[in-house]
């Protein structure tokens, strides 16, 4: 089944922050290509923590393809061939570890922000100062790789920005490749200040976008996003917020004690979530009590 279609019959959980179970198992990410570094070092821990979560009951896998780019790995020495290889083998082992569970799973291959190379937190800020031009061929080559790869859905997440977002959806749009639009944001805004009934507003009538949302958020933002993007694009809403922990871009540390990701499944889902997880700070038990509360509501 596509993912379009099961989003159209119910609600698809799912998984929770890549970052967060690799340093549950003792990694160490405080690199500039965060957990896509484990993709040339360790890829068996990238397997180990998808199917981690795949059996906490998420049917969805995001690929560890957020921090990962040719410029990323050029600027470590990595050479475009070996780029493409990284890129690929992160969505062939989110399906590989989906070839362990039984049921149906996905997999959506990660494509992050520009802000996310520079590995500074730019991607909660955006503007980065970039032409359009500029971001759409930062995106292009990226997404073309990954699609080709052969994942579910391209998870476009964690966009700062409209202007990044246009970018993206204009290699997109008429691609016939399917994908979500996620933003990070604050309150009722992109991190970038735009309202966000208008960044949802740009992926309205594209074909390609089967789902937008929210992501890297804190938990108490999200209720108000999913009726704002239904208001404006009718589109499945998905929604991944952090534990309610926030990044210190500048100590590079999370603060706060995390103790907000209850997910109210309930009231996310009857505002119309549809595609419904965790992000930063969550772990597979946060994904395992999110599943159970779907299955109860159901």
């Amino acid at each position: 089944m596509e993912l379009a279609d099961a989003l159209a019959r119910g609600t698809v959980v799912l998984d929770g922050g890549m970052s967060t179970v690799l340093e549950l198992a003792g990694h160490d990410l405080s690199d500039e290509l965060w957990s896509a570094r484990l993709l040339l070092t360790d890829p068996g821990a990238v397997r180990a923590a998808h199917l981690a979560y795949y059996r906490a009951g998420a049917e969805v896998a995001i690929t560890a393809s957020y921090q990962a780019s040719f410029a990323g790995f050029a600027h470590r020495g990595i050479g475009d061939t070996e780029a493409e290889r990284l890129l690929r083998s992160s969505v062939a082992l989110a399906r590989s570890a989906a070839s362990d569970v039984d049921g149906q799973r996905w997999v959506a291959a990660s494509i992050g922000p520009y802000g996310a190379v520079l590995a500074d937190g730019s991607e909660y800020r955006g503007r980065y100062g970039l032409t359009r031009r500029e971001l759409v061929e930062f995106h292009r080559r990226r997404l073309e790789v990954l699609w080709e790869a052969g994942p579910d859905v391209l998870a476009v997440e964690t966009v700062p920005d409209v202007d990044e977002a246009e970018a993206v959806l204009e290699v997109l749009r008429g691609s016939g490749v399917p994908a979500w639009l996620s933003y990070s944001a604050r309150g009722d805004r992109t991190c970038a200040g735009q309202p966000l009934e208008e960044a949802f507003a740009v992926a309205a009538g594209i074909d390609e976008v089967i789902a937008v949302g929210v992501n890297c958020c804190a938990p108490g933002d999200v209720a108000g996003a999913v009726a704002a993007a239904r208001r404006v694009t009718g589109l499945p809403v998905v929604v991944y917020p952090n534990s309610g922990e926030r990044w210190d871009a500048a100590r590079r540390s999370w603060t706060g004690d995390g103790a907000g990701f209850v997910p109210p499944v309930r009231e996310w889902v009857g505002a119309g979530a549809r595609l419904v997880g965790g992000c930063c700070r969550t772990g597979p038990e946060d994904i395992a009590a999110l599943a159970e509360g779907l299955a109860v509501r159901s």
